[in-house]
């Protein structure tokens, strides 16, 4: 492999790396907000994790747009290794899904949130979050398996 291609595989994983920590701080701000106190104030908690799953869904959007990109990372995984494109259909399936659970839980955050909706939108949206965990999970063997590089649990 020329240096030429490594430097432009390695800028790939970097620009990967950097989104995974920006989408980890999204899924964290997500959880800790779910985690907030709701009664009596179910309105502003339903706003306030509106407002943490808008942040999710613009991180999880840059997310496809690096993997899935014209030049981005499963490209070039699946020029270097074919054997994962069964790996790279998961994942960008798995893109799909995603967001259109995203869409869902923003639908179901829309104001005002009652208090019988707090306890769905809190099952939802934490599903939701163990979804993207295992995506996160899933991404990041298949990067160990294409390039033995690993992008790390914290970022």
């Amino acid at each position: 492999m020329d240096t030429s291609v490594s430097a432009r595989e390695a800028a790939r994983v970097d620009a990967v790396r950097r989104r995974r920590a920006e989408l980890l701080e999204s899924l964290n701000l997500v959880e800790r907000t779910l985690a907030t106190a709701a009664s009596g104030r179910e309105v502003v908690w339903g706003e306030r994790v509106h407002d943490a799953l808008i942040q999710l869904e613009r991180d999880f959007r840059e997310h496809i747009s690096v993997t899935e990109g014209p030049d981005g990372l499963h490209q070039s995984i699946l020029a270097g290794a074919v054997r994962l494109a069964n790996a790279v259909q998961t994942l960008t399936s798995q893109h799909v899904d995603i967001a259109a659970a995203i869409t869902q839980a923003l639908t179901a955050t829309q104001a005002p949130v009652s208090a019988e909706d707090v306890p769905v939108v809190r099952e939802q949206v934490v599903g939701l979050l163990g979804r993207i965990v295992r995506h996160r999970q899933k991404g990041a063997d298949l990067v160990y398996e294409a390039f033995a590089t690993d992008i790390g649990g914290d970022g």
